[in-house]
């Protein structure tokens, strides 16, 4: 049966295949991005002759673009089955060198985002008692690495949202989920947020320069060693769509370099919070 896709950041990268395959799936996609007649014009052109999809304008950090956008398509459209939390951005630095609005600005798109469009869509999922949310979280919202604080940071509480979300809305028919990407070559890269406080960075001196230049180059040697395949996050997101309600898993790791491992640790989670929880009687 064909479903109501909803996709925020489709310009490029994740977003971008995921509406390619939702098409070539049989799906309506709405597949939104910012300045879609300006610098993304070519790529809205692109993506609004496949079959099914259409395509909006939506910044996720302004309140009235995420509520028009939503307002719109149940408008036309009388419902969305499944939101895909796809937009963000990147950061690279030392976590004192970046500004408190220059992490705001991270958290602007990464978290604050999300909930907006949580806010404006779950209304009418729990109406009709039905509804899916795919959460592009990363293998940084597992764990925080050197350099990328801000994004974690991010990705950490987007995590939070997602699970602890979850058992309150299975109670309205509504599943929240995630996947968790590794290291993928996408243009998200492109689109790093770097620190505004040169002087602090300056202050670390070298030896912590050096140690962020090897740090980057090691995360390009394992998106280049494993062959890391961007079409494999768009195709785990059709595949939890397709998936049998209430069978779907809250999180799917998907780092190749992790080579099972980042399994592993969600698997160890899972079942150490188990543990924690039947301490207070849940």
């Amino acid at each position: 049966m064909s479903k109501i896709i909803f996709i925020t950041g489709t310009s490029t990268g994740f977003g971008k295949l995921m509406t390619n395959t939702f098409s070539e799936a049989g799906h309506t996609v709405i597949a939104t991005m910012r300045d879609m007649t300006g610098k993304n014009a070519d790529v809205a052109m692109e993506l609004a002759v496949l079959p099914g999809v259409q395509v909006l304008e939506l910044d996720v950090t302004s309140d009235s673009d995420v509520d028009t956008a939503v307002a719109n398509v149940l408008e036309q459209h009388g419902r969305i089955d499944v939101l895909i939390n796809n937009a963000g951005i990147y950061g690279v630095g030392i976590q004192e060198a970046f500004s408190v609005a220059k992490v705001h600005q991270i958290m602007d798109v990464n978290f604050y985002g999300v909930l907006r469009l949580y806010q404006a869509i779950l209304p009418s999922m729990r109406k009709a008692q039905d509804g899916l949310i795919i959460n592009i979280s990363s293998g940084y919202g597992l764990v925080s690495f050197p350099f990328v604080v801000p994004y974690c940071a991010s990705k950490f509480a987007l995590e939070a949202l997602t699970e602890g979300s979850y058992a309150e809305l299975l109670t309205q028919g509504i599943e929240n989920v995630l996947i968790e990407p590794g290291a993928y070559p996408t243009e998200l890269f492109n689109k790093s947020q770097f620190f505004d406080r040169p002087d602090i960075a300056e202050a670390y001196g070298q030896q912590v320069t050096d140690f962020m230049v090897v740090a980057g180059k090691a995360l390009e040697d394992a998106m280049t060693r494993t062959g890391a395949n961007p079409q494999t996050v768009a195709d785990a997101a059709l595949t939890l769509t397709n998936m049998e309600k209430g069978k779907r898993p809250l999180r799917t790791p998907l780092d190749m370099a992790a080579d099972g491992v980042d399994q592993e640790y969600v698997t160890a989670k899972e079942q150490i919070k188990t543990k924690w929880l039947a301490k207070y009687g849940f």
